[in-house]
Order: C-alpha cells, then sequence, then structure tokens
C-alpha cells in the first residue's frame, strides 16, 4: 500500500494528495492548489522520494495555482485538453477566482489524457476516467490496485461539485457521477478535491444529489 497524504492549500482549502510508494521511493501528486509545494517539497525530502509526475484532475483556478510552478522545476503534467482553455489562459476564471487579485498563471499540459488510458506510474497503473458536469475537462485518477479515486470536485463526502459555474451542468455531472464512479467497486475509497474522503458504496446509498436508491 502506499502513502497518501492529503495536503488543503491555496485561499481556499483545495485538497492535493501526495501518493508515495516509501519502497521505490517515487510519488505522484494530484493537484496543484497554490503554495502546496511548500508543503510537498519537504515531504518528499523527509520519505526521500522523487517525484514522477503531476496529475491535474482539472483545470480550475483552485487546483492548478502551484502548477507551473511545479512544471518549471521539470515534472511532467497530466490533465484533459477539455479543459485546456483554463490551463493555457486562467485569466478567463478571474470572474469567480477568489480572492480577485491572486495570481494566475498559465500551465502547458505535457500529456493529455483521455477516458481509458492507463498511466503507469510508481510501480502501478491509474485508470483515467473522464467526469465533466463540474467543468468540461474534469477527470478521476483510479489506482485499482488500492481501492482509491482521485475525483477532483465531481463528487464529494455527502455533496458533489457546483454546476453553476461557467461550463457546468448538473445533468452532465449526475452521468458522470452515476456512470464512471458509481461503477467502481463499492469499497473505493474517494478522494475528493475539498473536504473528507469518502467511500463509492457510501456515496451511492446516502449521497443527496446523487443517489442509486
Amino acid at each position: 500500500m502506499p502513502e497518501i497524504r492529503a495536503f488543503p492549500s491555496g485561499y481556499i482549502q483545495t485538497n492535493a494528495f501526495l501518493v508515495s510508494d516509501l519502497e521505490r521511493k517515487e510519488a505522484v501528486l494530484v493537484d496543484a492548489p497554490h503554495f502546496v509545494w511548500d508543503d510537498v517539497a519537504p515531504a518528499l525530502a523527509e520519505n526521500g522520494c522523487s517525484l514522477k509526475a503531476l496529475f491535474l484532475t482539472h483545470g480550475h483556478y483552485d487546483h492548478i495555482g502551484d502548477a507551473a510552478r511545479i512544471q518549471k522545476l521539470g515534472y511532467p503534467v497530466y490533465g484533459h485538453r477539455d479543459d485546456q482553455v483554463f490551463y493555457e489562459t486562467p485569466e478567463t476564471m478571474r470572474s469567480y477566482a477568489y480572492p480577485l487579485d491572486m495570481t494566475l498563471e498559465p500551465v502547458v499540459i505535457d500529456h493529455w489524457v483521455e477516458q481509458g488510458d492507463k498511466i503507469d506510474i510508481i510501480g502501478d497503473s491509474a485508470e483515467v476516467r473522464h467526469v465533466p458536469g463540474h467543468c468540461p475537462g474534469n477527470i478521476l485518477f483510479y489506482f485499482k490496485s488500492f481501492h482509491s479515486a482521485f475525483v477532483g470536485d465531481a463528487l464529494f463526502s455527502g455533496s458533489i461539485g457546483r454546476t453553476d459555474l461557467p461550463s457546468g451542468d448538473f445533468q452532465t455531472l449526475e452521468r458522470s457521477i452515476r456512470e464512471q464512479i458509481y461503477t467502481l467497486d463499492r469499497n473505493t475509497v474517494v478522494y475528493p478535491g475539498h473536504g473528507p474522503e469518502t467511500i463509492v458504496g457510501q456515496e451511492m446509498d446516502t449521497n443527496p444529489f446523487v443517489s442509486m436508491r
């Protein structure tokens, strides 16, 4: 089992997750809110791990605030092309970014990924699933071997991602959750972009927005 550490960071406490194989001494970072590298770099050094990649679940400002900084250090970045406008021209999000005067630095995705792609990383395989609705390019990274899905802002514990922002759509998000998240094993741990982790089966049974009951 890898070590999974959450780093809530940035202006609205967005979760980043550092997934580390302590035997191989390799790690992958999921999402990069503002200032998170200040905490992640010491954690990597503490474990003696090298970072192999930055996975971005989507292009909203609070998830990519430190992405350009991390990329400049030489780490490859993965994301979905449907959020390309957010990654490359983050100023388009200025009207709903908080605070309004934050720094928004573009990031150029090194590897565009799509539904069904498998990424070999840290001695494991991450499956990409496309879960639009919160925004067009939201994806999740699913590690079947340790029953973990990093879902961005598609699904939260007892809630779902906002659909009132530009390019959001509730029906699309509902379909994404039912077809791409609720089809995972019920015991899969869901690591969301905000708030505590949850379990697929628990959300299927009790989520007030998208339930399978």
